[in-house]
């Protein structure tokens, strides 16, 4: 049994969220869809931007990369192909688990799955895990549009993927409570979580300070290994603090919060999704929003996420404007990016990977640029400043910077001129 994962030709649509990271790994209600698929039986190969496949190997060594294809497989096909951008919910993991089931029946032939028009899952594909790794992902895109002829078992296995950045933030509010209700039965079961009061579960070494609130009412809460909570603290469920996580004193984390690991929150979150080491530590509001990694939020700054008018947000992407209708909206921040003291971010904005904010952002932001705009500056920053700034947030984690990380710099730059060019 065999699975690929590829970054179909859409990855592309879910920048910036996708220009740092595998699109299987973006967390979403706790979980990524890496997670999932480890679950399932099989070899796991990853076809990723070629750009990225460094960081795949080194940081992901169990979804190998298409050269690691033993000699002996090569002419084999494999028993299922999905997108990256499958959303990491229960219901999804239940779809998938149906199409192994399928892909192991040897009288089974090629069909697929569609989400909104678009294949995100092939069973039985014709061709060989040698083909797919000498194509290109253009070359995957151009197989997958012939696909589209083969039978449609949509209605057997329903997948939801990822088609634009705010459907992330918008899945992560609609999935969270069934996936942190799995998350609990899995942690009952294996014996690491344990109940510490109603519907609130810890895992070893994880602590909540004294006189913190907490309520249950909408949905659990889950706090993992290595956790704090400061004391005087507001947790309202479904919320998610992933290991070595630091909530500050005084915080308010509420309504669909989801943390990654070593992530440190302050102020007041709702409803966003927050991915490894970012740090979100002062006062200030975050709500319905995405945070990549490695982001530091200054002290005071807000985002808005509802329109004066309180009608749905509209976003702009670089593939378009999208109609996203959801009344609540924030942002959507790519890895390394920073703001200032006292920024303002308003409603539905896009901001790029290591881009520096200050003032009020009241457009999308570039990436790799310095935004002050009610200081009439907007400036490209040099990638060797964000390689030394890299190394400097590292340092202060003790996270080694490897020359895997530094390349991504340089090659998240070439990526995004585009931007600062338009």
């Amino acid at each position: 049994m065999s699975i690929v994962v590829i970054e179909d030709p859409h990855c592309d649509r879910l920048a910036p969220i996708t220009y740092a990271r595998l699109a299987c790994t973006i967390q979403c209600a706790s979980f990524r869809l890496l997670d999932l698929i480890r679950d399932l039986a099989g070899d796991r190969y990853g076809k990723v931007r070629s750009y990225l496949q460094s960081i795949q190997r080194v940081d992901f060594p169990d979804l190998r990369t298409m050269d690691q294809v033993p000699v002996d497989r090569g002419e084999s096909a494999p028993n299922l192909m999905i997108s990256a951008r499958i959303a990491p919910t229960r219901s999804n993991y239940r779809s998938l688990q149906r199409l192994i089931a399928l892909a192991d029946d040897p009288r089974g032939g090629t069909s697929i799955v569609l989400d909104r028009g678009q294949i995100v899952a092939v069973v039985r594909p014709t061709c060989t895990l040698r083909q797919l790794a000498a194509w290109s992902l253009e070359d995957v895109g151009k197989w997958l549009e012939g696909a589209s002829t083969y039978t449609d078992i949509s209605a057997q296995a329903p997948l939801t993927s990822f088609q634009a950045p705010h459907e992330v933030v918008a899945t992560n509010m609609e999935a969270i409570a069934e996936n942190l209700a799995w998350r609990i039965e899995q942690g009952v079961q294996n014996d690491s979580l344990k109940q510490r009061e109603d519907g609130v579960f810890l895992a070893a070494n994880a602590s909540i300070g004294q006189y913190t609130l907490t309520d249950t009412s909408k949905g659990p809460i889950v706090i993992e290994s290595g956790a704090q909570v400061g004391p005087y603290t507001l947790l309202r469920g479904p919320l998610y603090i992933g290991p070595k996580s630091k909530i500050l004193e005084h915080s308010a984390i509420k309504d669909a919060v989801s943390l990654g690991h070593t992530t440190k929150i302050g102020g007041e979150v709702e409803a966003s999704i927050v991915e490894p080491y970012s740090n979100k530590q002062h006062h200030g509001f975050l709500g319905h929003s995405y945070l990549g990694s490695w982001i530091n939020l200054g002290a005071g700054t807000c985002n808005s996420d509802l329109k004066n008018t309180y009608g749905t947000v509209n976003m702009e992407y670089p593939f378009g404007r999208a109609a996203t209708n959801m009344q609540f909206l924030g942002c959507i921040m790519g890895d390394y990016s920073k703001t200032a003291i006292n920024t303002g971010i308003f409603t539905g904005k896009v901001i790029g990977v290591c881009s520096m904010m200050y003032g009020f952002v009241t457009s999308n932001v570039p990436s790799y640029v310095n935004y002050a705009r009610l200081f009439g500056q907007l400036a490209s920053l040099p990638p060797e400043v964000m390689v030394s700034t890299q190394q400097r947030m590292f340092a202060r984690r003790n996270v080694e910077q490897r020359g895997c990380d530094i390349q991504l710099i340089y090659d998240m730059h070439r990526l995004t001129q585009g931007e600062r060019d338009s």
